[in-house]
């Protein structure tokens, strides 16, 4: 019996362990079960890449998003391939798009003949109306949570000052995401790079202050020996 079960066991790790099958179950889920276009996909994606298989951390997720939201194209899609390069290079991009979006394609092009019907239903307009709050409540959670590691990075100040900034640019005037990704992107590098070079001074200032107390305490022990 035992013999007969390390095959089974080593199968079963086979599937646990194999990065192209992780990849692909993660992003048939993503694909079949994200409903209301990219955004409400990212939630989905955001778990499996960052809890579930740990593939990269929640700030270098937050980063490609920025990217990829000021690439052409659907953000799902683009997510779908970086992460499947992240893991395996070219082929793990491939396999990662096409188990995105063959699965929720074929069922597409499965169910055309009823569409007509599905978008007249009470049950199904019905299922729709129920989702929508949870797939609000799933990006109210991760746009909060950016948010706060914006606050933590720029400052309270600075933090909620872009995010008015952001809101007028892109609600108000209606600038292309893009324009503001890459402008805000572009500020980020300059207030980090910024931001670290008068870290530094400042530390160097607190340094040469405290060397100086230390220079004059000795020197005023120095002078307190010498009379007596």
């Amino acid at each position: 019996m035992g013999a007969e079960a390390k095959p089974a066991e080593r199968a079963k790790a086979y599937k646990l362990n194999n990065p192209y099958l992780q990849i692909s179950w993660a992003m048939i889920k993503t694909g079949v079960i994200g409903y209301g276009g990219g955004p409400s996909v990212i939630p989905l994606i955001r778990y499996e890449a960052v809890t579930h298989y740990k593939w990269l951390e929640d700030e270098e997720f937050g980063e490609i998003l920025a990217l990829a939201n000021a690439l052409p194209g659907p953000i799902a899609t683009k997510m779908a391939a970086y992460l499947g390069y992240r893991k395996k290079g070219v082929l793990g991009a491939i396999v990662s798009v096409l188990a995105h979006i063959v699965p929720s394609g074929i069922a597409m092009i499965a169910l055309l003949s009823a569409v007509q019907w599905f978008s007249g239903s009470a049950i199904i307009q019905g299922m729709i109306g129920a989702v929508i709050p949870v797939i609000a409540v799933m990006l109210g959670v991760m746009a909060y949570e950016f948010g706060e590691r914006a606050v933590k990075g720029l400052g309270i100040y600075v933090g909620v000052g872009f995010f008015a900034l952001a809101f007028g640019l892109l609600q108000l005037v209606q600038l292309h995401p893009a324009i503001v990704i890459v402008a805000f992107l572009g500020y980020g590098a300059f207030h980090m790079r910024t931001s670290a070079a008068w870290k530094k001074r400042r530390e160097e200032r607190q340094l040469k202050r405290e060397q100086d107390a230390r220079f004059k305490q000795r020197e005023k022990g120095g002078v307190t020996r010498g009379m007596d």
